[in-house]
């Protein structure tokens, strides 16, 4: 039996303090906004890409009135690089619902005697009590029978637009986006947090890409403030309920 080291008491007790110290201080104020530094997609924003290539400009490329860079009037506007901008649209309606149902039954009946044995069964009979006999010595007899039902009914509707930071261009052209948004009414801060990896050619030419489109997608809306910390059992019926074993 592994015992309890005696500095877990105390290490408990501390923890225990320091979140209900991050609680007390925000009392009678509104949940605070998460900094936006440092995080990579403030880096991403802040530092500037190199160009994969290195191009050889002449003197005369001043005076060409056509450019084909991403701010010119008929250049590719939609996000490409670390550190641009593209709208993320989520509209998530998936309804599910699936019924299941199983029966098995199963009987099965076995004897065995022993009728004739050079006589020997007829002369054991006469030794043995009234109404016994050797001819049906062993019978079994066995019914099995199995019955499950099960059924899951899902309903989900959430539609969000949320503006994402490209972070990382990959060798093989993917791009690794992040964002996150964070809007508080009335002493209530409901997050939005989604990153994953996107292709290029899926951004539409209005600079957006559905949500699935996004591979590995990480999608977070929830909250944070009075309302939710009511929605959540208190931190002493949280640890009795994982440390009572019943």
């Amino acid at each position: 039996m592994r015992l309890a080291s005696p500095l877990s008491g105390p290490l408990l007790g501390l923890v225990l303090t320091l979140a209900a110290c991050t609680d007390l201080a925000e009392v009678g104020r509104a949940p605070q906004f998460s900094p936006l530094v440092p995080t990579l997609e403030h880096h991403a924003l802040y530092n500037v890409p190199l160009p994969e290539t290195a191009e050889r400009r002449s003197v005369t490329d001043g005076a060409s009135l056509w450019t084909a860079s991403q701010r010119s009037l008929f250049g590719d506007r939609r996000a490409a690089q670390p550190g641009d901008i593209l709208t993320v649209v989520i509209e998530i309606d998936d309804s599910a619902q699936m019924t299941n149902s199983t029966g098995r039954g199963r009987t099965g009946s076995q004897s065995m005697g022993v009728p004739q044995l050079m006589g020997l069964p007829q002369i054991i009979d006469r030794s043995l009590p009234e109404g016994a006999t050797m001819a049906d010595a062993v019978g079994f007899n066995g019914t099995t029978s199995f019955q499950g039902q099960g059924s899951v009914s899902r309903n989900e509707q959430l539609t969000l637009r949320v503006a994402t930071t490209i972070i990382e261009r990959l060798p093989n052209g993917v791009l690794r986006i992040e964002g996150s948004q964070e809007v508080r009414v009335n002493h209530e801060l409901r997050e939005l947090i989604v990153t994953g990896y996107i292709r290029p050619e899926d951004i539409s030419r209005r600079n957006e890409i559905a949500y699935d489109r996004i591979a590995g997608a990480r999608i977070s809306y929830g909250g944070r403030g009075t309302i939710s910390q009511m929605q959540q059992p208190s931190y002493g019926q949280q640890i009795t309920d994982i440390v009572l074993p019943f």
